[in-house]
């Protein structure tokens, strides 16, 4: 039987440390990944809805490569995976070309069962409170997957801006632009979990961002946690009523 550390560090909330032990699990420790990474240039068509796939592709493999680094922490503390994975990026003041990337969660283990994803530690950006639910109903997760785009929205003509101007008006080159941008990373999140060869995406979520960018340039970042079954029958707990004692 695997034995566990006296000492470790989380960041998980005390519910959340209850449940995961609830659940069979104990944490193994603070893990975290980090990437600073220099973003290369591209040049736009001024008049021209377009990905930018020389950022796009850099700002997807930075992630990737702060990922891997907390998966690799994770790996030398024996854990089975980590929950409550949460990414951050921003640009470092002393240069505007320079981004920092950071993945930090709570890596966790089981003392009996392996459930490590072609023998990695799975990742998750669930809460320990998500984490009990999906387990207690019969799912597990594989993997923090991802998709992104970096996306040139069209500038408008004179005569346009000028047709537009004063008037309440749908601008066309927008929608049309962060709905295929959305679009694409959605896709591409999805191509992730079907890798992994999940059933599902839970707890997906659009972020949006500009960085230092030129202010008709935006990412669309789509982050979710894929899930597979446990079984062919899922249980799912009936609610319970609880009163706080609490004044």
């Amino acid at each position: 039987m695997t034995q566990f550390n006296s000492h470790f560090t989380s960041n998980l909330s005390v519910n959340e440390f209850l449940l995961i032990q609830e659940a069979g699990f104990l944490p193994a420790g603070m893990v975290a990944g980090t990437s600073i990474y220099h973003i290369g240039v591209q040049q736009s068509q001024w008049q021209t809805n377009e990905e930018m796939i020389v950022l796009s592709n850099a700002l997807y493999h930075a992630r990737d490569l702060a990922m891997k680094r907390m998966v690799k922490e994770a790996e030398e503390l024996d854990a089975d995976g980590i929950i409550g994975v949460r990414l951050t990026v921003k640009h470092l003041d002393w240069n505007s070309d320079l981004a920092e990337f950071v993945a930090i969660g709570t890596a966790i283990r089981d003392a009996e069962v392996d459930w490590t994803v072609d023998g990695k530690p799975f990742t998750s950006d669930l809460s320990g409170q998500e984490f009990w639910s999906l387990m207690h109903s019969g799912y597990r997760p594989l993997g923090l997957v991802m998709g992104n785009c970096v996306y040139h929205v069209a500038h408008q003509t004179a005569a346009k801006w000028f047709q537009s101007r004063g008037k309440n008006v749908e601008m066309e080159n927008f929608t049309e632009a962060f709905y295929e941008a959305r679009e694409m990373a959605m896709e591409r999140m999805q191509s992730d979990a079907e890798k992994l060869g999940a059933s599902g995406i839970v707890g997906a979520d659009i972020h949006e961002g500009n960085y230092a960018w030129d202010k008709h340039m935006i990412e669309f970042f789509a982050i979710g946690t894929a899930i597979a079954p446990l079984q062919d029958k899922h249980y799912l707990p009936n609610p319970q009523l609880i009163l706080s004692m609490d004044e």
